[in-house]
Protein backbone atom coordinates (compact mmCIF):
# COMPACT_ATOMS: atom_id res chain seq x y z
CA UNK A 1 0.00 0.00 0.00
CA UNK A 2 2.73 2.46 0.95
CA UNK A 3 4.98 1.79 -2.02
CA UNK A 4 2.10 1.97 -4.48
CA UNK A 5 0.96 5.23 -2.87
CA UNK A 6 4.44 6.67 -3.27
CA UNK A 7 4.39 5.77 -6.96
CA UNK A 8 0.96 7.41 -7.38
CA UNK A 9 2.11 10.60 -5.61
CA UNK A 10 5.18 10.88 -7.80
CA UNK A 11 3.27 10.05 -10.99
CA UNK A 12 0.71 12.78 -10.28
CA UNK A 13 3.37 15.19 -8.97
CA UNK A 14 1.58 15.81 -5.71
CA UNK A 15 4.75 16.38 -3.68
CA UNK A 16 8.25 17.76 -4.13
CA UNK A 17 9.68 14.75 -2.32
CA UNK A 18 8.37 11.36 -1.25
CA UNK A 19 10.43 10.07 1.66
CA UNK A 20 10.23 6.43 2.67
CA UNK A 21 10.92 4.99 6.10
CA UNK A 22 11.58 1.35 6.89
CA UNK A 23 13.56 -0.57 9.46
CA UNK A 24 15.11 -2.58 6.60
CA UNK A 25 17.66 -0.94 4.27
CA UNK A 26 16.87 -3.55 1.60
CA UNK A 27 13.25 -2.41 1.53
CA UNK A 28 14.35 1.18 1.00
CA UNK A 29 16.65 0.18 -1.83
CA UNK A 30 13.81 -1.65 -3.53
CA UNK A 31 11.46 1.30 -2.99
CA UNK A 32 13.98 3.68 -4.57
CA UNK A 33 14.59 1.32 -7.49
CA UNK A 34 10.86 0.96 -8.18
CA UNK A 35 10.29 4.72 -8.12
CA UNK A 36 8.14 4.59 -4.99
CA UNK A 37 10.26 7.14 -3.08
CA UNK A 38 12.62 10.01 -3.81
CA UNK A 39 14.85 8.80 -1.01
CA UNK A 40 14.55 6.70 2.10
CA UNK A 41 16.00 6.30 5.57
CA UNK A 42 15.89 3.98 8.56
CA UNK A 43 15.96 7.05 10.85
CA UNK A 44 12.33 7.70 11.77
CA UNK A 45 12.91 11.22 13.08
CA UNK A 46 14.81 12.22 9.94
CA UNK A 47 12.11 10.75 7.68
CA UNK A 48 9.25 12.85 9.10
CA UNK A 49 10.91 15.98 10.51
CA UNK A 50 10.30 18.18 7.45
CA UNK A 51 7.20 16.44 6.09
CA UNK A 52 3.95 18.29 5.46
CA UNK A 53 2.02 15.00 5.27
CA UNK A 54 2.95 11.64 6.79
CA UNK A 55 1.05 8.50 5.78
CA UNK A 56 1.15 5.45 8.05
CA UNK A 57 1.17 2.34 5.84
CA UNK A 58 1.87 -0.45 8.33
CA UNK A 59 -0.25 -3.25 9.81
CA UNK A 60 -2.97 -1.72 11.98
CA UNK A 61 -1.56 -3.02 15.26
CA UNK A 62 1.78 -1.37 14.47
CA UNK A 63 0.07 1.99 13.83
CA UNK A 64 -1.13 2.25 17.42
CA UNK A 65 2.34 2.43 19.05
CA UNK A 66 4.12 3.92 16.02
CA UNK A 67 1.73 6.81 15.34
CA UNK A 68 2.42 8.75 18.56
CA UNK A 69 6.19 8.30 18.08
CA UNK A 70 5.94 9.75 14.58
CA UNK A 71 3.72 12.64 15.66
CA UNK A 72 6.26 13.71 18.28
CA UNK A 73 8.86 14.17 15.53
CA UNK A 74 6.61 16.06 13.09
CA UNK A 75 6.66 19.82 12.68
CA UNK A 76 3.73 22.04 13.79
CA UNK A 77 1.15 22.48 11.05
CA UNK A 78 1.79 19.08 9.49
CA UNK A 79 -0.73 16.26 9.08
CA UNK A 80 -0.58 12.59 10.02
CA UNK A 81 -2.89 10.15 8.24
CA UNK A 82 -3.01 6.43 7.50
CA UNK A 83 -4.31 3.71 5.16
CA UNK A 84 -5.52 1.28 7.84
CA UNK A 85 -8.34 -1.20 7.25
CA UNK A 86 -9.84 -0.52 10.68
CA UNK A 87 -10.47 2.97 11.93
CA UNK A 88 -12.11 3.40 15.34
CA UNK A 89 -9.22 2.17 17.50
CA UNK A 90 -6.62 4.00 15.39
CA UNK A 91 -8.52 7.29 15.20
CA UNK A 92 -9.35 7.19 18.93
CA UNK A 93 -5.71 6.62 19.86
CA UNK A 94 -3.99 8.98 17.44
CA UNK A 95 -6.36 11.92 17.83
CA UNK A 96 -5.45 11.95 21.53
CA UNK A 97 -1.76 11.10 21.26
CA UNK A 98 -0.78 13.56 18.56
CA UNK A 99 1.68 16.37 19.23
CA UNK A 100 0.27 19.86 19.67
CA UNK A 101 0.10 21.50 16.24
CA UNK A 102 0.03 18.16 14.40
CA UNK A 103 -3.37 17.05 13.07
CA UNK A 104 -4.49 13.47 12.53
CA UNK A 105 -7.07 12.45 9.91
CA UNK A 106 -7.91 8.79 9.40
CA UNK A 107 -8.25 7.36 5.89
CA UNK A 108 -8.81 3.98 4.26
CA UNK A 109 -8.37 3.54 0.51
CA UNK A 110 -10.25 0.42 -0.57
CA UNK A 111 -7.51 -0.94 -2.78
CA UNK A 112 -4.86 -3.62 -2.66
CA UNK A 113 -4.75 -7.38 -2.92
CA UNK A 114 -3.72 -10.42 -0.90
CA UNK A 115 -0.08 -9.56 -1.63
CA UNK A 116 1.96 -7.24 0.60
CA UNK A 117 5.43 -5.74 0.87
CA UNK A 118 7.53 -3.60 -1.44
CA UNK A 119 7.65 -6.36 -4.07
CA UNK A 120 3.88 -6.07 -4.45
CA UNK A 121 3.86 -2.38 -5.49
CA UNK A 122 1.62 -1.41 -8.39
CA UNK A 123 1.74 2.01 -9.99
CA UNK A 124 -2.01 1.91 -10.77
CA UNK A 125 -3.17 0.26 -7.54
CA UNK A 126 -5.41 3.18 -6.53
CA UNK A 127 -6.90 3.87 -9.95
CA UNK A 128 -10.69 3.55 -9.78
CA UNK A 129 -10.67 3.04 -6.01
CA UNK A 130 -12.83 4.48 -3.25
CA UNK A 131 -11.20 6.16 -0.27
CA UNK A 132 -13.02 6.62 3.03
CA UNK A 133 -11.84 9.60 5.09
CA UNK A 134 -12.99 9.59 8.70
CA UNK A 135 -14.21 12.56 10.66
CA UNK A 136 -15.00 13.10 14.35
CA UNK A 137 -15.76 16.06 16.58
CA UNK A 138 -12.02 16.37 17.23
CA UNK A 139 -10.99 16.40 13.54
CA UNK A 140 -9.18 19.53 12.42
CA UNK A 141 -11.31 20.91 9.58
CA UNK A 142 -8.43 22.41 7.59
CA UNK A 143 -6.48 19.16 7.82
CA UNK A 144 -9.60 17.20 6.82
CA UNK A 145 -9.98 19.32 3.69
CA UNK A 146 -6.32 18.80 2.76
CA UNK A 147 -6.53 15.03 3.22
CA UNK A 148 -9.70 14.91 1.13
CA UNK A 149 -7.98 16.84 -1.67
CA UNK A 150 -4.97 14.55 -1.43
CA UNK A 151 -7.06 11.40 -1.88
CA UNK A 152 -9.29 12.99 -4.50
CA UNK A 153 -6.17 13.35 -6.67
CA UNK A 154 -5.34 9.65 -6.26
CA UNK A 155 -8.59 7.70 -5.89
CA UNK A 156 -11.68 7.74 -8.08
CA UNK A 157 -14.02 8.71 -5.24
CA UNK A 158 -13.70 10.03 -1.68
CA UNK A 159 -16.42 9.84 0.97
CA UNK A 160 -16.45 10.85 4.63
CA UNK A 161 -17.64 8.62 7.43
CA UNK A 162 -17.61 8.22 11.20
CA UNK A 163 -14.88 5.72 12.27
CA UNK A 164 -17.36 3.40 14.02
CA UNK A 165 -19.62 3.33 10.97
CA UNK A 166 -16.60 2.56 8.79
CA UNK A 167 -15.69 -0.41 10.97
CA UNK A 168 -19.26 -1.72 10.93
CA UNK A 169 -19.56 -1.58 7.14
CA UNK A 170 -16.06 -2.92 6.44
CA UNK A 171 -16.73 -5.82 8.79
CA UNK A 172 -19.55 -6.88 6.48
CA UNK A 173 -17.95 -6.36 3.06
CA UNK A 174 -14.27 -7.06 3.79
CA UNK A 175 -13.45 -8.53 7.18
CA UNK A 176 -16.10 -11.27 7.39
CA UNK A 177 -15.44 -12.37 3.76
CA UNK A 178 -11.81 -12.86 4.80
CA UNK A 179 -12.96 -14.81 7.86
CA UNK A 180 -15.09 -17.00 5.60
CA UNK A 181 -12.26 -17.62 3.13
CA UNK A 182 -9.84 -18.62 5.89
CA UNK A 183 -12.44 -20.89 7.50
CA UNK A 184 -13.40 -22.51 4.21
CA UNK A 185 -9.78 -23.34 3.47
CA UNK A 186 -9.27 -24.70 6.98
CA UNK A 187 -12.42 -26.87 6.78
CA UNK A 188 -11.94 -28.37 3.30
CA UNK A 189 -10.29 -31.77 3.13
CA UNK A 190 -7.14 -32.17 0.98
CA UNK A 191 -8.77 -34.63 -1.45
CA UNK A 192 -11.44 -32.06 -2.26
CA UNK A 193 -8.82 -29.34 -2.75
CA UNK A 194 -7.15 -31.51 -5.38
CA UNK A 195 -10.19 -31.10 -7.65
CA UNK A 196 -11.16 -27.54 -6.63
CA UNK A 197 -12.77 -25.62 -9.54
CA UNK A 198 -12.08 -22.02 -10.48
CA UNK A 199 -15.09 -20.83 -8.46
CA UNK A 200 -13.52 -22.24 -5.28
CA UNK A 201 -10.17 -20.61 -6.06
CA UNK A 202 -11.86 -17.27 -6.77
CA UNK A 203 -13.94 -17.47 -3.60
CA UNK A 204 -10.93 -18.23 -1.40
CA UNK A 205 -8.33 -16.01 -3.06
CA UNK A 206 -8.13 -13.70 -0.04
CA UNK A 207 -7.15 -16.64 2.17
CA UNK A 208 -3.72 -16.19 0.57
CA UNK A 209 -3.41 -12.94 2.55
CA UNK A 210 -0.77 -12.52 5.25
CA UNK A 211 -2.18 -14.12 8.44
CA UNK A 212 -0.30 -11.67 10.70
CA UNK A 213 -1.82 -8.70 8.87
CA UNK A 214 -5.35 -10.07 9.11
CA UNK A 215 -4.93 -11.24 12.68
CA UNK A 216 -4.33 -7.60 13.59
CA UNK A 217 -7.35 -6.42 11.58
CA UNK A 218 -9.61 -9.06 13.14
CA UNK A 219 -8.55 -8.17 16.68
CA UNK A 220 -8.75 -4.37 16.30
CA UNK A 221 -12.28 -4.69 14.89
CA UNK A 222 -13.41 -7.79 16.78
CA UNK A 223 -16.62 -6.24 18.11
CA UNK A 224 -17.98 -5.25 14.70
CA UNK A 225 -16.73 -8.47 13.08
CA UNK A 226 -18.44 -10.72 15.62
CA UNK A 227 -21.66 -8.71 15.19
CA UNK A 228 -21.44 -9.12 11.40
CA UNK A 229 -20.73 -12.83 11.86
CA UNK A 230 -23.91 -13.18 13.92
CA UNK A 231 -25.92 -11.51 11.14
CA UNK A 232 -24.37 -13.86 8.60
CA UNK A 233 -25.01 -16.87 10.83
CA UNK A 234 -28.76 -16.09 10.91
CA UNK A 235 -28.92 -16.29 7.11
CA UNK A 236 -26.65 -19.37 7.09
CA UNK A 237 -28.94 -21.14 9.55
CA UNK A 238 -31.98 -20.09 7.56
CA UNK A 239 -30.55 -21.64 4.40
CA UNK A 240 -29.54 -24.78 6.30
CA UNK A 241 -33.10 -25.12 7.56
CA UNK A 242 -34.47 -24.81 4.03
CA UNK A 243 -32.14 -27.61 2.94
CA UNK A 244 -32.98 -29.82 5.90
CA UNK A 245 -36.70 -29.47 5.23
CA UNK A 246 -36.32 -29.62 1.42
CA UNK A 247 -38.20 -26.33 1.31
CA UNK A 248 -37.61 -25.48 -2.35
CA UNK A 249 -39.77 -22.30 -2.51
CA UNK A 250 -38.06 -20.76 0.54
CA UNK A 251 -34.63 -21.74 -0.75
CA UNK A 252 -35.40 -20.21 -4.13
CA UNK A 253 -36.57 -16.94 -2.52
CA UNK A 254 -33.36 -16.65 -0.53
CA UNK A 255 -31.17 -17.38 -3.56
CA UNK A 256 -33.09 -14.99 -5.79
CA UNK A 257 -32.90 -12.19 -3.22
CA UNK A 258 -29.15 -12.71 -2.89
CA UNK A 259 -28.70 -12.77 -6.67
CA UNK A 260 -30.69 -9.54 -7.08
CA UNK A 261 -28.43 -7.79 -4.57
CA UNK A 262 -25.31 -9.00 -6.37
CA UNK A 263 -26.65 -8.09 -9.81
CA UNK A 264 -27.36 -4.56 -8.57
CA UNK A 265 -23.66 -4.06 -7.80
CA UNK A 266 -22.87 -4.33 -11.51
Amino acid sequence: MGGSLGMAIRKKRLAHEVVGWSRKPATLRQAKASGAVTWGTTDLRKAVADADLVVLATPVDVMLPLGPRIARSMKPGSILTDVGSTKEAIVHALERARRRGVAFVGAHPLAGSERRGIRAVQKNLYDGSLCIVTTTRRTNRAALARVRRFWAAIADRVIMMDPARHDQLLAEVSHVPHVMAFCLMAATEPKALAIAPRSFLDGTRVAKSDPALWEAIFLTNRGQITAAMRRFERTWQQLRKHLAWSDRPALRRLLRAAKAKRDALD
